[in-house]
């Protein structure tokens, strides 16, 4: 333990401070191309632990760093100081006025604020990209904005109050009015100095006159100092100053925000132009036409895209030098989107379109539209030559320059001879992105870089009088240009203001304000070859959101960020830290990682992490592992029925020694082998296929083989003392005049998941090819479809056709494997009868049902059998992943903690999912039983 270390633990608990070397250096990247390795990762829960850490680094001259999602671009939320991690226990948000307002803390997510907000028809104003990843301390702090948001709903315009710690430990809220009185007594050299400053801003007409018109667009370089103009109060003027402040000035504890209206109906277009200028010509139509969103893209970032599953085949056959807009209206009347869009259709004759003008009202067409839209600048990650880092601009030029403008731009590629440069962004507000790619492993590269930015910075500034950043923040990126984009005054102004509240210059110093004129070219990120899977990745976080472990150990991202810090020391030579960190990653990046693959439907690129962590525990193996999984997998009937047996003597023992006695018995044998899988209560012996088998329906309308997977077969029982599963599954077939044939033979076949999760490929493709030929012969060589009861068992045999010989792959693609949701659906209800509803029951769709898009019809059978359906906000991985929420039952407790608290508040007539193990965990997590949705037709029909 490092002596800062020491002495943090007196102003933090030493659990919630990260200091191994696996954390520092994963620690060391957020989405942007700078890189900073911070010497602790703290995780306060308090305001008071924070206004601890203000003192601690002054009195230890250690800077600090407020980070949430991490998913800044400018290089503002990295350190070489102690960073200060709020993801985890900041989380707090409470709608208030009707939807009107809401009140959030800094560890939210953006979409989950929106998700509160939802049954109010309200929203936040910004919509950054990363909405879905980014946290309220991100947004507020780079004060975000997005494809609708424009100027007048980012969170300096909509802030209605806020609560902030200044670096001299003191706390504050424009909440309380008796607060105004305190800040000006305690803090009366900020108060005097901001006085001062708002006056001389007043005084001084073209300094009053040069603000109000940057802030007529998009504009967060430097601080906001339209707070000197808009505010008259010195704490008002603080308040919106932080805003947009990126941490330099203090800490945002809670801010209550104004919301906007998210209106119900939307129609959404992509059209197409030949050239950029055609695109930009149509921007003032679509405006007048009260389009809410106009983004465009040029013929480069639609390249980008292309590999997408379902991208419009236009896409692949358009003209060089065509461009495209991604347009939407909408209105809280569908009739309203109609007017506008006729409105717009009507002005439409005269511009240049390679497409009629077509508008959908469907919305999943219209996510998916957002998605490629939104996907954008990290999909450029898998069309990137290996070992370049992406570098991402955000500049804003006046609207009715901006074709100019952005063929001024591409000159400048070529010049630079960035060959695969794209331009996107929200042409509404003439702000643009544009992504370029190099590496930066030699001097000549940085220097290209270099010139290249300062030709930028010149383009934007001088020629156009544009902003050099208009939503991203300043960071450490644009700090240096801050006084060339504003003049020698406002920056006075600007540092005056740093000088004042934080002299020390201990708050994320570096950005914002920043003397080094070389600061832009410095730590920058590399992001070597490592590996196939993880190339592509460009660390942009929007995967973190759905780790299950992400609160445990570490993330997707992080885990690669780990796989390049191990090349990197390893090329480096340094091999004590490449041994150092290769053991940590074993725990942290490989056996906590429950490889349900649900980071790859986040991941702009499809990067699934857990195919990495397969293939590492795939080559971890010895043959001796392999031969013995191969062996297993061969005999795996002796293998189900030893488990079966094992789990009647654990539940003998229970019925005699009392119930915990199994748990408590393998938790003291977990602190000898902590490789011991932990007892659940949850565990029930399936019982006997017999009886199941005894309510098989030879009359009936329709037949299906029914294959009642290993785990249903194994510990299929009931906690509640019910039929086991498969009884249920055949009794409520045979109500809707369906017969459900169990194989005779299907003791001992399993789909293989086991295999696949552990990286065991010899024993996964032995089963895989044994259960297809098995399941040809049940379902008399395709003639039947074959239904599974475990949606995760579904989608491993639905997938599995790579594995499979030759033959087999023909046998497989004449075989109908459906799971037990699409059964259910389109099988069952229609021919049930529905004899009464639950009032209220909760969901948890398995990871499955979510990589397979079956999320919706899973709770269209609930809405069927029941009055009131709830899908909690939190719902993810459980962290099961078959066995190993039994071996490291840790990660379940932390994966399913969100979403247990979330269904803790209510009472429910019902809790279910649609595979085993899932439900035992969730039934561990909430205190509920948890049950296969079967159950819940069987008992209303």
């Amino acid at each position: 333990m490092s002596d800062l270390v020491k002495l943090l633990s007196e102003v933090i608990h030493s659990r919630r401070i990260k200091s191994r070397l696996i954390d520092l250096v994963s620690y060391a990247a957020d989405a942007g191309f700078y890189h900073l390795v911070p010497k602790a990762v703290v995780q306060p829960v308090s305001e008071k632990e924070i206004a601890a850490l203000f003192i601690f680094s002054a009195n230890h001259q250690v800077p600090l760093t407020f980070r949430t999602a991490g998913t800044s671009l400018s290089g503002q939320s990295i350190t070489d100081g102690i960073l200060v991690d709020l993801s985890q226990y900041w989380e707090g948000v409470h709608v208030e006025a009707g939807g009107g307002l809401v009140r959030v803390q800094p560890g939210v997510i953006g979409a989950t604020v929106n998700a509160h907000l939802k049954k109010y028809s309200r929203k936040i104003g910004p919509d950054p990209a990363s909405i879905n990843t980014a946290m309220m301390g991100g947004i507020l702090s780079n004060n975000a904005s997005g494809m609708c948001c424009g100027v007048t709903r980012n969170s300096y315009h909509t802030l209605k109050y806020i609560r902030f710690i200044l670096p001299n430990g003191m706390t504050y809220s424009t909440e309380n009015p008796d607060d105004y009185r305190r800040f000006k007594t305690e803090c009366p050299d900020i108060f005097l100095q901001i006085g001062f400053l708002r006056d001389q801003v007043r005084e001084d007409a073209s300094l009053h006159a040069l603000i109000r018109n940057k802030y007529q667009t998009k504009n967060t370089v430097g601080y906001s100092v339209n707070a000197f103009i808009d505010h008259e109060e010195p704490m008002d003027i603080l308040a919106h100053l932080l805003i947009g402040a990126e941490g330099t000035l203090g800490f945002i504890a809670e801010a209550v925000l104004h919301t906007v209206p998210d209106h119900p109906h939307k129609s959404t277009g992509l059209l197409y132009f030949e050239t950029i200028f055609d695109a930009c010509n149509a921007i003032m139509p679509l405006t007048a036409a009260r389009a809410e969103a106009v983004e465009l893209m040029d013929r480069a970032s639609l390249r980008s895209i292309e590999h997408i599953h379902g991208i419009p085949d236009v896409l692949k056959i358009l003209p060089e030098t065509a461009a495209a807009l991604l347009v939407e209206f909408q209105g809280a009347t569908m009739a309203e989107v109609q007017d506008k869009v006729d409105s717009f259709l009507g002005m439409s004759n005269n511009l240049a379109m390679l497409n009629e003008p077509v508008f959908s009202n469907d919305s999943a067409q219209q996510a998916f539209l957002w998605k490629l839209r939104k996907g954008m600048f990290p999909a450029v990650g898998a069309i990137r030559a290996s070992g370049t880092t992406v570098i991402l601009e955000d500049v804003a030029f006046p609207v009715a320059q901006l074709g100019n403008a952005i063929s001024d731009l591409q000159l400048l590629f070529k010049k630079y001879a960035y060959e695969r440069a794209i331009i996107f962004g929200h042409a509404k507000d003439g702000n643009i992105h544009f992504v370029v790619t190099q590496p930066f492993d030699t001097s000549q590269e940085i220097d290209r870089y270099d010139r290249f930015l300062n030709e930028v910075v010149l383009l934007v500034v001088k020629k156009y009088n544009g902003a050099l950043k208009a939503e991203h923040g300043t960071g450490r990126n644009m700090a240096p240009f801050v006084q060339t984009e504003w003049g020698p005054d406002v920056y006075r102004i600007m540092k005056s203001l740093k000088h004042v509240i934080d002299p020390q210059n201990l708050l994320n110093p570096g950005v914002i304000i920043n003397s080094d004129a070389q600061a832009h070219i410095r730590n920058l990120k590399a992001l070597p070859r490592v590996e196939e899977e993880v190339d592509k990745c460009i660390e942009c976080g929007f995967c973190e959101p759905k780790c299950p472990s992400r609160h445990l150990t570490t993330t997707p991202r992080r885990r690669i960020v780990i796989r390049r810090a191990l090349v990197k020391f390893k090329e480096q030579k340094k091999e004590a830290k490449y041994k150092e960190l290769l053991d940590q990653y074993q725990y942290d990046g490989l056996e906590t990682c429950a490889v349900d693959g649900l980071c790859a439907t986040a991941c702009p690129v499809d990067i699934n992490t857990g195919s990495l962590v397969k293939r590492l525990r795939r080559e971890s193996h010895s043959q001796f592992a392999n031969r013995n999984a191969l062996l297993i997998a061969r005999n795996f009937g002796k293998v189900e029925w030893t488990v079966k047996t094992a789990l009647r003597a654990g539940e003998a023992i229970n019925s005699i020694f009392g119930k915990n006695t199994m748990h408590g018995l393998t938790r003291a044998a977990k602190k000898i082998i902590p490789a011991f899988p932990l007892w659940s209560n949850q565990l029930k012996p399936s019982g006997s296929l017999r009886k199941a088998r005894k309510q098989e329906n030879p009359a009936g309308e329709a037949s299906i083989v029914y294959f009642p997977t290993c785990i249903s077969r194994v510990m299929g029982g009931s906690y509640q003392g019910k039929e086991n599963l498969p009884s249920a599954f055949v009794r409520v077939s045979g109500k809707a005049g369906v017969n459900a044939i169990i194989p005779k033979d299907v003791t001992g076949t399993c789909c293989g998941q086991i295999y696949s999760s552990k990286g065991f490929s010899k024993a996964l493709e032995h089963t895989s090819n044994q259960t297809i030929r098995k399941i040809w012969k049940w379902t008399l060589e395709g003639k039947l479809p074959v239904v599974t009861d475990i949606t995760s068992c579904t989608f491993q045999l639905q997938g599995c056709r790579p594995l499979l010989t030759e033959e087999n792959k023909r046998l497989f693609d004449r075989l109908t494997i459906i799971d037990s949701v699409d059964y259910v659906l389109d099988h069952l209800l229609p021919r049930i009868s529905v004899k009464r509803k639950k009032d209220k029951v909760v969901l948890h769709p398995v990871c499955s049902l979510q990589k397979a898009g079956l999320e919706g019809r899973f709770a269209a059978i609930a809405a069927e059998l029941a009055h009131e359906v709830t899908i909690p906000l939190h719902t993810g991985c459980c962290g099961m992943a078959g066995d190993r929420g039994f071996l490291y039952p840790e990660l379940t407790a932390s994966a399913t903690s969100r979403e247990a608290a979330e269904v803790k508040q209510q009472d429910f007539d019902g809790y279910y999912s649609s595979a085993k193990t899932c439900e035992m965990a969730l039934s561990d997590a909430v205190g509920k039983n948890y049950e296969s949705i079967i159950y819940l037709l069987d008992e209303c029909s």
